[in-house]
């Protein structure tokens, strides 16, 4: 039994179908079971991380799990959410942790290295062999343009103009299923990274010929990207280091061969990504061709 914590995510939901599809016995947790809509044969339990108790029930009976936490950065004194989930495999007796970082995990010396440097090491020391994960920016991070791409043409993009090499979530989920399912992968960390290094704006602009839209990118002034993200409830020591990382480094820019070396085919690009996800930008009035 393989289980995949946050299954509703946009990479938990590309792994679940990808191993149920693969024939592999799957179990979904979720924080709100009766809301997820499973593929065929896949098993869906509740469990959450903040309720440690409930974790018993999510690892019974498993041998590999992939671990996934949306705990913020900065919300507690120290990472609990992972730990709790990595406890509660150790006791189940799971043979094998797929964990999904973050871009260099907890290289460098700011909070985000620290916070991401003591998730990793909950499940390195846990005597349980790993791999981990570490792609940069998602592709799916154009998804929160939506409300704003159907009110008008004129899209505000914090850091518009710095190029990310964006990686298709379902190329983690693929990265993330042959290391639960094929040997050789213990002790491995995967620097993962799409085809092509693309700014936001030019990711809007394939998102507006797919529309057929004049889309375009606004850069909002650092002093108000800094003060929504403290609206939006980061702390400030967190947001620096944000800001820093993305003015100031280079991280995510790099093209690598990891998802092919590990899958054996190429990323996808952002425009295979769109497409995919055209309807999601759609205003609903707006009609569709064909």
């Amino acid at each position: 039994m393989i289980v995949v914590t946050g299954a509703t995510g946009h990479v938990g939901r590309e792994l679940v179908q990808r191993l149920a599809a693969d024939g592999h016995p799957v179990r979904a947790v979720t924080r709100r079971p009766d809301a997820y809509d499973a593929p065929p044969g896949v098993e869906v339990v509740g469990g959450d991380a903040e309720d440690p108790a409930s974790l018993d029930a999510v690892f019974a009976g498993a041998d590999r799990a992939f671990l996934l936490s949306a705990q913020a950065v900065g919300s507690a004194p120290r990472p609990t959410h992972v730990p709790a989930l990595v406890h509660a495999a150790v006791r189940a007796g799971v043979g094998h942790l797929v964990l999904l970082s973050v871009y260099r995990g907890g290289e460098g010396d700011d909070v985000i290295a620290a916070w991401s440097g003591a998730v990793e090491d909950a499940v390195t020391s846990s005597g349980v062999p790993s791999t981990l994960l570490r792609p940069g920016r998602f592709m799916s991070n154009a998804l929160p343009w939506i409300p704003q791409i159907r009110r008008g043409d004129e899209i505000a993009i914090p850091f518009a103009r710095r190029p990310a090499a964006s990686t298709d979530p379902a190329d983690i989920a693929a990265v993330a299923a042959v290391a639960l399912t094929t040997s050789g992968h213990a002790g491995a960390a995967y620097q993962l990274s799409g085809p092509e290094a693309l700014t936001p704006i030019d990711e809007l602009a394939v998102l507006a010929a797919l529309l057929d839209r004049p889309l375009r990118a606004v850069e909002p002034p650092r002093e108000d990207v800094r003060a929504g993200m403290v609206r939006a409830g980061f702390g400030e020591h967190v947001v620096d280091a944000i800001l820093a990382r993305s003015e100031d480094t280079e991280d995510g820019t790099a093209v690598l061969d990891t998802v092919e070396r590990v899958t054996g085919r190429p990323p996808g690009t952002f425009a295979a990504w769109a497409a995919r996800h055209v309807d999601e930008f759609r205003s609903p009035t707006t009609p569709t061709s064909g």
